[in-house]
């Protein structure tokens, strides 16, 4: 009896070991790399495909997930929806949580772009309409709030967008859009217990951006190396690092919209952010928009203050950026893809370009999860290139669920979860 319980528990343990979490976007430590091994390379509508489940309707969320639960949002007609999900492709529960959804241009986006959030007991949903709630995993309602009457009306031409970070006992928010105040614009940080929805803190964000550049689509991060911890918020124009205490700004970076050192060309007033920073211990990753730059800032003692003319925190700057996907940082690399297709990836310590490749042609609007030595990158048609991780640029695989997509891959206890407008597909082998 005891030798046979050793050969299960030997059995096991190596699905044990590797197992992991998705408790909100991109990831356990907000890097969207997994541990995990043995996941496919290849699908397609049919294969590898462990189960299809059709959803209410579209959105850019991208799902989370906790032990044999998976949280994902999603617009149903008018209505805005969080529904529970099982690992093996059931549906357990759905809740209205808000009325009043509104798509983006022709089927760029809605109000369900926001993901989730969980702490295995909890999960945290926002909307675009203001709306952010608080459920237990069993489908009860604990708190909710409308963030536009608790602080002000977002003025944002296409939706707030941005994905809450959830921190230990708080949640934390950056609401950066069109708000006046006297002659400045004005954004939010806010910081809420997470489980009461109780206000611990909120500051402005004051701005001089103009027209479509005090409009920010990006998400805040936090950035957290074991001896500093500050959350990196990204939007009108600069990026800025806030106390968790008490919401000080201790350091801005300035310049990315031009004309500066970085950014040669002139002030462009559609200069929006939508892409979010990438954040690994040490270095911070901004991307900005169209034809802006990408500047890498060292974590250290001189990042303090308006740290723009200080040569000493930029590690490099590149002459090109995402305008949507997130950078992804890994063994001394810097992926980055472009919403045309176009990967480059650079050296983290130097900004040595190392290539610059065309992928698939369609639309990028999701970010990159990287998984046993590869990344993933889907495009809005539903085409997902497989890449090795690496110094050169290889393409592992090609493969095509023909269905838009802008939620970012997910992996889970051995599984990739791949959300479209349609349908939540587990693939798995």
């Amino acid at each position: 009896m005891t030798n046979r319980f050793a050969f299960f528990a030997l059995v096991l343990l190596p699905i044990t070991l590797h197992a992991e979490n998705w408790p909100q976007w991109r990831g356990l430590n907000g890097d969207s790399i997994s541990k995990e091994t043995g996941i496919p390379l290849e699908w397609s509508k049919t294969k590898n495909v462990a189960w299809r489940l059709e959803l209410p309707g579209p959105a850019g969320a991208t799902p989370v997930i906790w032990g044999d639960q998976i949280f994902l949002t999603s617009a149903e007609g008018d209505d805005l929806m969080l529904l529970s999900v099982s690992t093996d492709g059931k549906q357990l529960w759905k809740k209205k949580v808000a009325t009043g959804n509104k798509n983006a241009r022709v089927s760029e986006g809605n109000s369900a772009s926001a993901s989730p959030s969980t702490d295995g007991k909890h999960v945290w949903v926002f909307f675009g309409t203001g709306d952010l709630a608080c459920y237990t995993v069993s489908g009860e309602k604990v708190w909710a709030f409308n963030a536009q009457e608790r602080y002000g009306k977002f003025d944002i031409a296409f939706g707030m967008t941005s994905t809450p970070v959830l921190h230990k006992d708080a949640i934390y928010l950056q609401l950066i859009h069109g708000a006046l105040r006297e002659d400045y614009i004005v954004g939010k940080v806010v910081k809420l217990e997470k489980a009461t929805g109780k206000e611990i803190w909120s500051v402005d964000r004051p701005s001089q951006a103009e027209v479509e550049c005090k409009h920010s689509y990006a998400s805040p991060f936090m950035y957290d190396d074991g001896k500093d911890a500050f959350l990196v918020t990204h939007g009108a124009d600069f990026t800025a690092g806030y106390s968790l205490e008490n919401g000080t700004e201790l350091w801005r970076f300035e310049g990315l919209n031009g004309p500066s050192k970085f950014n040669p060309g002139k002030h462009d007033p559609t200069f929006r952010f939508v892409s979010s920073p990438g954040v690994v211990a040490g270095s911070i990753i901004i991307p900005t928009a169209k034809r802006g730059p990408s500047v890498a800032l060292k974590v250290s003692d001189a990042l303090q203050g308006n740290s723009t003319q200080r040569e000493e925190v930029v590690r490099w700057s590149t002459d090109k950026t995402p305008d949507v996907s997130i950078p992804l940082v890994h063994d001394g690399l810097v992926y980055m893809c472009r919403k045309d297709g176009r990967v480059f990836c650079v050296d983290l310590k130097t900004g040595e370009e190392l290539y610059y490749e065309r992928t698939h042609t369609a639309q990028h609007r999701s970010s990159p999860t990287l998984v046993d030595g590869h990344l993933i990158w889907c495009a809005k048609d539903g085409h997902c290139t497989v890449l090795k991780a690496g110094r050169e640029f290889e393409i592992v695989a090609e493969n095509d669920l023909g269905e838009p997509i802008t939620a970012s891959p997910v992996i889970s206890n051995g599984t990739l979860y791949l959300r479209s407008y349609d349908a939540l597909y587990a693939i798995r082998k």
